[in-house]
């Protein structure tokens, strides 16, 4: 959820000017705003914000920018209390999913950011503090965060949910399959090695066919099993598997790596979600962890010792 809460900040940033004009000077940029549990939030520490902002065109006033600095403050005050506090490589981990996301390397969105004047360890504090919280908020109250059946089943209801299309689910076991292709290669390449997918296609019967056909087969290689639940899987995959005969694979689709097909070894209901059921799960979590989180910080912000310089 913080990853593509900080992905949705972000994402118009290609379309912003490249230079952000003006500037503090160091003596104002540096004094400090407001001490928070005796820790300092400096103008400079504000404007970074701001401009972060501007990368999607949010306009928020300098107290509202203010005011998300101090939470961010008491976050992490109150994860340390709990011993909850991501490490260097989590919130690199986060900062380049982010970039690979914008089709960014992190050296790109580094010089993204610092072309508007950002340092990115403005972006990384703010991924900082949401990690925390996200974690504390989960671990504290994990029990008044479950979404029970009835809630689902209410809410299905109340949508007319009761046809088949919304109450049948699969696990699907399957191999996925690629015959590779040379990146650069042309498109008679890339024709070739789909029509000899279409032809191997056709003589599995089993799993096991796929496994002894494409292991010896070179420049291909096959995956190994891979279980998932309708909800796990996107409406237009779970169409073609659920008309794929199980033992057989699915039409030959071209991607980066080349050539890909999936064998279906398995097809069984089951009682997981179905996709309905988790976007309603998914959708009454978040209701109930939007609540809780606000309820929590309100708490630890009134607790804390503020001071407006």
């Amino acid at each position: 959820m913080t990853t593509k809460f900080l992905f949705r900040i972000l994402g118009l940033a290609l379309f912003c000017a490249v230079a952000v004009g003006g500037g503090l000077g160091v003596a104002t940029a540096q004094s400090v705003a407001v001490m928070v549990n005796g820790e300092p939030i400096t103008n400079f520490d504000i404007e970074q914000r701001s401009k972060l902002d501007r990368l999607s065109r949010a306009s928020r006033t300098r107290q509202q920018v203010l005011d998300e600095l101090i939470d961010e403050k008491v976050k992490i005050r109150e994860g340390k209390k709990y011993g909850v506090s991501p490490s260097d490589s989590d919130i690199e981990s986060s900062f380049s999913t982010m970039s690979s996301r914008m089709r960014m390397s992190p050296d790109q969105m580094t010089k993204m950011l610092s072309a508007q004047g950002i340092r990115p360890e403005t972006l990384k504090s703010k991924i900082k503090a949401e990690m925390v919280w996200a974690s504390l908020v989960r671990g504290r109250f994990k029990d008044s965060l479950l979404v029970g059946e009835k809630d689902i089943q209410a809410q299905l209801g109340a949508k007319g949910g009761d046809e088949p299309a919304t109450t049948e689910s699969f696990e699907y076991q399957l191999r996925p399959v690629v015959l590779i292709v040379s990146r650069g290669s042309d498109s008679s390449a890339l024709e070739a090695r789909r029509k000899e997918a279409e032809s191997l296609r056709s003589r599995v019967q089993s799993c096991a066919d796929a496994d002894r056909i494409f292991k010896a087969l070179p420049n291909t290689a096959i995956r190994s099993t891979v279980v998932k639940t309708s909800a796990d899987l996107p409406q237009a995959l779970r169409e073609i598997l659920d008309k794929t005969p199980v033992g057989q694979m699915t039409a030959p689709e071209a991607t980066k790596q080349g050539i890909e097909m999936v064998a279906l070894c398995s097809r069984k209901p089951t009682t997981a979600d179905t996709p309905k059921k988790r976007e309603i799960r998914d959708k009454l979590f978040a209701e109930k962890f939007q609540a809780k989180s606000k309820e929590y910080l309100r708490e630890v912000r009134n607790a804390a010792m503020i001071e407006v310089r």
